[in-house]
């Protein structure tokens, strides 16, 4: 699933590759902006941990779960 974060004051967005549900990732991110002082800590799905202040978080974009395709498509 991937997770689209805006922070204040920077023209690109935080994009994190996330293993967990979209409402695990929303309670972490309701519990980190109903305290003001608190942080954004979220992992990707390859281990790295991205932590963001929680005063700076302009917006966030929690997509739906997507299921892994393997293969290969044939466009024409």
């Amino acid at each position: 699933m991937e997770v689209k974060i805006g922070v204040a004051d920077s023209a690109r967005e935080l994009v994190v590759s996330s293993s967990e549900s979209p409402d695990q990732v929303q309670t972490q991110v309701t519990e980190a902006l109903n305290n003001a002082t608190g942080l954004l800590s979220l992992v990707d799905d390859k281990g790295r941990r991205f932590v963001i202040p929680a005063a700076k978080v302009a917006y966030v974009e929690i997509g739906p779960e997507d299921s892994r395709r393997v293969g290969f498509a044939v466009g024409g």
